[in-house]
Parts: C-alpha cells; structure tokens; sequence
C-alpha cells in the first residue's frame, strides 16, 4: 500500500478525486492501492520555554530562563487556548500514526504545499509517527487539477532530494522562535505591555513607523519654478522648467524667466515611430496583490484567501510565488491550456519567448496562470471571479496573439541656449492584448508641431512648496518588502508605463538572495498579525501606525533593540544559504543566538551610556510626594498610589531617555548625576542634571 499524506484536507480530497474509486474511512480514504490521509496544517509547534525545563510550578513568564537556547529544538502537537493538546488534531495525528506503521503500507508520499513550510508540515507528521524505515516519497503540485495530480503520482521523486528544502523550512522555524520567543517576553517584562517582537514583523512596522513620522514631522519649504502654458497655432503647450529656485532667491528667478523670455522656443527635433507595446508580465503572488490593492482595495490577506481557494479547487497554479516567469519545461502544459483557452473564443497563441519562459528567475514556482480547469463564474463569489478574471486576462494578454500597435512621438523644444524641454506623447493605434488587460500608460497626444516651428512662450514663476513623502501603500510597501534596499527610478516605471521591456535580473538576484523581508508565503500572514496587534491600520490601500505601533517601535529604541532590514535580510542570506546547502542549520541558528545573545548583555552597554530604563514593576525609590513607593511603569517611572498622588517622571525627556539608576539618586539624592544629550525645542543639544525644587517638581539644574 501507498500512504499519502497531504497538508490540508482539500488537497486530500483532490487527491482522492485524481485517484478515483475510494472509499471514505474515519480520518482517511482508501482503496487496494492507496491510503490518503491529512492534516490541518501544523499539526506539531515548536516547544514553549517552559518545556524544556525540570519541576515547572508555572506558565508566568521571568527574566530567569531568558535567553532560552535550546541544545536540540522540540515538537509538540498543537494546543488550545488552555494549554491542552486539542482533541481533533490529537485524534488526526493517532490516525496518521497507525497508517504510517500498517505491515502493509511500503510507501509513504509527502504530499505537503509545494513550498518550505509544506514540506516540513508533513515531515515533522511522519518523523512523530513511523517507528520503523520506510521509503519516503514527494508529491510535488504546481496546481491541483486531476491532470497534474496523476502525473505527479507517476513521477514522485525520494522526499530526501528535498532536503535542502527542508532544511532552509526548519531553519527559518527554529530562527523565527528564538527571536519571537526571547524578544518578546524581554520586551514584555521590561514593559508591563504584550509586544510582539519577531525577525519580520518588527522591520515592517518600523517601516511604516518611520514614513509616518516623516510625514508628520514634515516642513514644507517653498521654492520658485518657472512655467509657461502659451497657445501655439490654437494648441496650448505646455513647458515646465527644471530649474528650481529656493524663496530667498525670486530676483534671481525673475531674472531667469526674463532671460527665457528674450529668445525664441523652437521645435529642433520630431521623432515618430510605430511600435509594438509589450504587455505585462504574469503575476507573481505580490504583484497580483499590489494590482489588486491598488486597484480594488483588497486587502493582502483577502487576496490570498481567495487566490489560494481557487488554488485549492484546482482553478489557479500554486499562488505563493515570488516569480513572474514560466519553466521551460512548462511549455507543452501551456500549449494546452491555450488551446482550452481558445475554445473560449480569445484569439491566443503560444509565445516562446525569454520575456515568458527563463528558468534562471524561478525558485520553486513559476508565475500564477490559470489551469486547464475553467470555473462557473456563477459558482463564484463575486470577489472569487475577480480575482479569477485578474489572473485569466493577464494570461490571454501575454499569449494574444493580435499586437498592441502604438505611434509614439517625441518633440524637443529648445529654448535658446538655456534649457531643452522633451515632450513624449503615444496614441494606440490598434488594442490588441489592452482589450485584456489594462496597460499603464494612456494615450497622450501631443500638439501639431514639426521641425523648425516656432513655439509661443511665456515663462512665469509659479510658487511651489515641497511635499512630504507618501504614506505607504500596498504597492509600494511589497514593492520595498521585495527589495528594501532598492531606490524607486523613475526611468523603470515609464519603461513599463510604455510597454518596453526591463532587464530585471538584479531585482531576481536580490529574492534568491533573501534580501527581500518575509516571502510571498509569509509576508501577509505577518502583516494581518500586525494588522490584528494594532500597530499598523490599512484602510482603502494605504497602511498607517498606530498608537500601539509606535509605542512598540519607540520601546525597542528605548531598550536598544535594533531589528532593522539589515538584520532581517541578514538572516535571510543565511536561510538561502542552508536551501543551497551553502550552510547548515546550526550554523543559520548560530547566528540569531549570537544577536539575541547581545541585547541579554546590553547592560553593561547601557549602563555605560546611562540608558538603563529596567523593568516594569522596579522598584526605584521612595515618593517625595506621599513617601510610598515610586515604580517603573510603561511610559514612567511614578507612584504605585498614582491615583492619589500624582507624582511620575517621565522615561525620556526632551528626547533623552531617563535611566532608572539617574531616577533612584533623584529621589535618593535630590538630583541626578549630569545627564547629556537633550535636545530643545528647537533641536539644540544640551546638558543638565535633573532635581527635585521645593514644590517636589522636575526641573533642570544647569551647574555644573
């Protein structure tokens, strides 16, 4: 017998569909050559600290087990909300258990998402269960149609060549728990407040933290531009000067329109050329979402439920990808869907072209396309044939086979000797795939002018006041995710505004790489997590932070915790390294030991520079209000009787934090030792000591 194994209980019953004529049992089906059983996803978790101590009297979290390196990392099954193992997953894994050591069964099959989490799911189910060698085989599904199913059976490969795989999926656990687990109880008990700290979440909230307080911080300044908007043989056109002038400088910018004034604007080049507007390329799970945010204002983790349901139905390919290409190998698939396709009545046809089909830019998965299988839009909700519809007409756009035919001008218009203006323009001559799928650039007609015209101007200044940057949207904060150290260029938008293609290997290079934060399988279940913390609020498509997020942010600041991008993709390279055998899974873990290891022995760091804030709850001194006892709190060190005695300091004054030590010879002493580093209002730095007046105020001693 064959037992298979899959992750889900959808993909279970696919499976049995593509097998054909088996009978349902509890927890499994089967017939005289398969057994087909599931589970619900992680059946097992990684271990809590507590786990791994002796005579545990309790689940309240200490100071005295952290840091927690575990010597060899263990597995529990899942557990409820009481700390119980659930009842269902136990019974699941029973289940499992007796199939995998049936005499009768020779052959186990991993059938797990195609996709490091996928295959450590069901591996960590086989290696709890078997009791005895057995060979060990991978189902592995670009989609889930009965077509692809039966041919994968045919062609499984021994789990063990996914090893790699495996090893990068365990890695990337065993590294996401000691910082998770380590950091955010450290964060918690110096606090008194729930933070989530983990390697990607907290580079995403920053993220946002500091584009939010960019904005807010923002000082518009008003400068001068120079612009003309004159009526040439009864057309306006329109010049805008690059020149800029800031707003002490308006005689010299008067003087610069004078100048443009006194010559003449002539037309000295005309080019006009027919071409072909390439269209898009095939999505990628995060350019389908940014598509979809941008122009539906669905929300990432909507996107995917819905992607990744008609995934499961067998409608789409495998949507956690993070590549916008097709397998050579992929070519006979596609030359049949196409065909189905056609049936249809869109006029399509295969393409073998690089644009499409590079095997050096896919990882694991190629583009999300659409399968043989076509669905019954009434049988769709109508978010599901969105989404549906989305992806089917980027595809018929890639392989339509009527061209999008453009004319495209360009007139450049001298003004003396000063400066050159450039003004582009195209008109779509004939649709072709934009009947599809929408292309990004307009038709934009540019007036009636040819060589040696002459262009009527007058060039006034116009006030202008720089702007602050953008919130971040779905688009940009993916686009920045997938690359965070990547500048935004202008040149590559318009390139792709107007249909030219772009040489984007170094955009692949940085994925394999793992610069990017999170991947397409875990960047929106982090971002929701975020999301449902309330550290970052999305509405319509554009993501805020909120109160929680930057109290989060600014309390890691406090604590010298720094999880910035250059850490995280860090610890990305290093992940890549054990998939490409490169690096073993000790040592990927080494090194996020090795840095969580350093903020456990910061104190001497910040004791040294006078930051030391404690933990909640400290004890620092002795009211000099009411005599009771002043306590560390989450924003301030105050009176545990705050309620009738209002005596607090604050943590950090005029943006120097206010270190417990400096806080107990204030109450101690009366004054603080000399504390530098404060910054006035108008961000002057200066030094003082803290003291206590007559009142039992704080007020700064300037002596020395």
């Amino acid at each position: 017998m064959i037992l298979i194994i899959a992750e889900k209980p959808s993909l279970a019953r696919n499976i049995v569909s593509a097998i054909g004529n088996m009978k349902r049992n509890d927890g499994f089906y089967s017939n005289q050559e398969y057994l087909v059983s599931w589970a619900f996803g992680h059946l097992f978790t990684l271990a809590d600290i507590e786990d791994y101590e002796d005579n545990v009297t309790g689940t309240k979290w200490k100071m005295d087990n952290l840091p927690c390196f575990p010597s060899k990392f263990k597995f529990n099954l899942k557990k409820d909300s009481n700390k119980q193992i659930d009842s269902g997953i136990q019974k699941q894994f029973n289940i499992i258990s007796t199939l995998c050591n049936r005499e009768d069964v020779v052959k186990i099959v991993n059938a797990g998402d195609s996709d490091r989490e996928g295959e450590i799911i069901v591996r960590l189910c086989i290696n709890n269960a078997l009791k005895s060698e057995k060979d060990i085989y991978r189902l592995w599904l670009p989609d889930q149609t009965n077509e692809t199913i039966s041919q994968g059976l045919k062609e499984m490969k021994l789990d063990s060549e996914y090893d790699n795989l495996a090893n990068e999926g365990f890695a990337r656990t065993y590294t996401d728990w000691l910082y998770g687990v380590n950091l955010t109880r450290y964060a918690t008990l110096k606090t008194g407040t729930l933070l989530r700290v983990g390697r990607v979440i907290i580079p995403i909230v920053k993220a946002i933290y500091d584009r939010d307080m960019s904005i807010r911080n923002f000082k518009p300044e008003m400068y001068y531009g120079m612009w003309s908007n004159e009526e040439t043989n009864g057309e306006v056109v329109e010049l805008n000067s690059k020149e800029k002038f800031d707003k002490d400088n308006q005689k010299k910018a008067q003087e610069m329109c004078d100048k443009y004034n006194s010559v003449d604007a002539i037309v000295v080049d005309k080019k006009v050329k027919k071409d072909v507007m390439n269209p898009p390329k095939l999505f990628s799970l995060t350019k389908l979402q940014n598509l979809l945010g941008k122009k539906y204002k669905i929300p990432m983790n909507k996107s995917l439920e819905i992607v990744q349901k008609l995934y499961e139905n067998g409608f789409l390919t495998y949507p956690r990808t993070n590549s916008e290409y097709l397998a050579v190998a992929e070519k006979d698939k596609v030359k049949k869907i196409l065909e189905n396709i056609e049936k249809l009545g869109y006029p399509v046809k295969f393409k073998d072209k690089k644009t499409i089909f590079d095997d050096s830019k896919i990882e694991s998965h190629s583009a999300i396309t659409p399968t043989y299988k076509i669905p019954d839009k009434t049988k769709l909700t109508e978010e599901e044939f969105l989404v549906y519809q989305t992806i089917f007409k980027r595809f018929v756009a890639v392989f339509c086979s009527n061209d999008c035919k453009v004319e495209k001008t360009e007139i450049k218009i001298s003004v003396g000797d000063y400066e050159d203006f450039i003004l582009k323009g195209m008109t779509i001559l004939e649709p072709g795939w934009t009947k599809f799928d929408s292309p990004s650039s307009k038709d934009k007609i540019l007036p009636s002018l040819n060589i040696g015209d002459k262009v009527n101007t007058l060039f006034k200044l116009k006030e202008k006041e720089t702007t602050p940057p953008k919130h971040y949207t779905i688009e940009t904060l993916n686009n920045y995710l997938m690359n965070p150290f990547k500048e935004d260029k202008k040149e590559i938008d318009e390139k792709i505004a107007n249909g030219e293609e772009v040489d984007d290997t170094e955009d692949y290079k940085a994925i394999f790489e793992g610069l990017e934060l999170g991947t397409e399988a875990t960047r929106t279940g982090i971002i929701d997590n975020a999301k449902r913390s309330e550290y970052i609020a999305l509405k319509k498509d554009v993501y805020t932070i909120l109160p929680k997020g930057e109290f989060l942010i600014n309390s890691l600041m406090q604590m010298n915790i720094s999880m910035d991008k250059y850490k995280t993709s860090e610890m990305g390279k290093a992940l890549k390294k054990v998939f490409r055998n490169e690096m073993t899974v000790d040592d990927s873990v080494g090194l996020a030991k090795k840095e969580i290891q350093e903020v456990f022995t910061k104190k001497d760091v910040e004791i040294e520079k006078d930051t030391d804030i404690g933990f909640y709850g400290d004890v620092v001194g002795k009211c000099p209000l009411c005599g009771g006892e002043v306590i560390k709190n989450r924003f301030a060190y105050g009176c545990r009787d705050y309620q009738n005695c209002k005596f607090k300091v604050s943590l950090q004054i005029c943006g120097r934090i206010i270190s417990k030590s400096n806080i107990e010879k204030l109450l101690s002493e009366g004054v603080t030792s000399n504390i530098e580093g404060f910054v006035s209002k108008n961000g002057k730095n200066f030094n003082a000591k803290l003291k206590l007046d007559d009142d039992k105020k704080i007020v700064f001693d300037f002596s020395s």
